[in-house]
């Protein structure tokens, strides 16, 4: 991917969240321990549900692999941006910015069919429960997962080889605090219809389709939920979905006002949204998981009484 200006020695310059002096220690110190939050839940549940054979299932297979992309996703953007709020020139080379556009796109889309294909795991356990160890196999779950981090590599190949074939003669500020489509578009001189006519056909597959599937399998799942005549039994597939159902409301919401966004909204719209879905999700989603889920709780438990 050789950029079209061949100019890799560009500095870009990240203006961040916000340009107020007195703001940046909070700032730094509030993302840190979001950061902070994010890395020690996401790993923790990776390791409870590696360390416990109670976890031992598909769901929680997905979950761990949820709480791994959740991880990375967030290591792209947190970490520069904490270097950036206490800099005082937060500058950052054309080949990093190109890497961090990549490795974004790589886990922001997988992360899309990542939760659809969780949505598919609560169609089969609740709607065909007795064949749900057949349809949710080891195999079939892995390639579930790797089929997500696939498409989410061929997004970002996409997008990033559109994105080295233009020219930055314009301004080299970003007006954001990561190296974001839009914000990049905006300071090409060259023509960027290509790009917009990828970030709308790819972005909106990306987001339509999975959307579209999650529909489909939650309008299943409640007509099953609606045949169930107990109450323990609405109430235990209400708690297996309910998770879910937030975490991927969310992360969609946040994603869709970003992108599909009307033209009159503010810039500064655009960077809470965007720090709502690259730093704020990947930490909520550990605690959506686990606080109400028994299972979690039970293998904490066995954890600490092992130890």
């Amino acid at each position: 991917m050789v950029p079209g200006n061949h100019s890799t020695a560009i500095l870009f310059v990240l203006v961040g969240l916000t340009q107020q002096p007195e703001l940046q220690s909070p700032l730094f110190f509030l993302f840190l321990g979001i950061y902070m939050v994010t890395v020690m839940g996401n790993l923790s549940l990776i390791l409870l549900i590696a360390a416990s054979p109670l976890l031992h299932t598909s769901m929680y297979y997905f979950l761990s692999s949820l709480s791994f992309i959740d991880l990375c996703y967030s290591s792209v953007i947190t970490p520069k941006m904490l270097v950036n709020v206490l800099g005082k020139k937060n500058v950052i080379p054309y080949s990093e910015c190109m890497a961090q556009l990549f490795f974004f796109n790589v886990f922001a889309v997988a992360e899309c069919y990542h939760l659809t294909a969780m949505a598919y795991d609560r169609y089969a356990a609740i709607c065909n429960p007795l064949l749900y160890n057949v349809i949710m196999s080891s195999r079939v779950c892995s390639l579930l997962v790797l089929g997500a981090l696939t498409l989410g590599f061929l997004t970002a190949v996409a997008h990033t080889s559109a994105m080295t074939q233009l020219s930055f003669c314009k301004s080299h500020i970003i007006n954001h605090y990561f190296c974001d489509f839009l914000p990049l578009l905006h300071l090409s001189c060259s023509n960027t219809h290509l790009n917009e006519l990828l970030l709308f056909i790819i972005g909106g597959v990306n987001v339509l389709l999975p959307i579209l599937t999650l529909f489909v399998s939650y309008a299943f799942i409640f007509r099953s939920i609606l045949r169930i005549h107990s109450s323990e039994g609405w109430s235990k597939a209400f708690r297996t979905c309910s998770s879910h159902l937030l975490a991927m409301g969310i992360f969609f919401g946040s994603i869709t006002f970003m992108y599909f966004k009307p033209p009159s909204n503010s810039l500064e719209q655009e960077k809470v949204s965007s720090v709502f879905y690259t730093t704020v999700i990947p930490m909520l989603n550990p605690l959506i998981y686990s606080l109400r889920n028994k299972d979690v709780k039970k293998a904490v438990r066995k954890v600490l009484v092992r130890k």
